[in-house]
């Protein structure tokens, strides 16, 4: 199906796989698998890569409904400077094009921070590797298997 289930699959993770009919002329990916899975957006998290001090990518995951804060990543990792990777940086380390960035499963393994939002939650939603296609698995599961940081990343 895609590498993210694969790998869920290989580990005998528990999760559920939710298929939707993409809208190619959707801006927000994240708020359209929520409105068309018809679950509440706090539980679906988006996947954004950045580039830590021009020397290395990361993997951030965050509720749809959410903002990512540089600042607070920056200091999460220690650096002086964290922006949006380029789109290109993206697919070449993760094999999934934006709108479809799921944080499992990616080419090339990436060091990986949670939002502290998904703490304490029984699940969420995490693109599958597809526009489309979620999972929705345990958040623990998830932190577990990526060897996750949790940390506020959010604004």
């Amino acid at each position: 199906m895609t590498p993210a289930v694969d790998l869920l699959n290989k580990h005998k993770i528990e999760f559920k796989i939710h298929h939707y009919l993409h809208d190619k002329n959707c801006d927000s990916y994240g708020l359209e698998a929520a409105q068309k899975m018809g679950v509440d957006a706090e539980l679906v998290f988006k996947t954004l890569v950045v580039n830590v001090d021009n020397d290395s990518l990361l993997v951030c995951i965050l509720p749809v409904t959410k903002m990512l804060n540089l600042k607070h990543v920056a200091k999460v990792c220690a650096a002086k400077k964290v922006q949006l990777a380029d789109k290109q940086a993206v697919l070449r380390s993760t094999g999934y094009v934006l709108g479809g960035v799921s944080p499992l499963g990616q080419k090339k393994p990436l060091k990986t921070v949670l939002d502290n939002s998904a703490i304490g939650l029984p699940r969420i939603y995490v693109s599958a590797g597809k526009r489309g296609l979620d999972i929705a698995l345990d958040p623990a599961d998830l932190i577990s298997l990526l060897n996750a940081l949790n940390a506020d990343i959010c604004q």
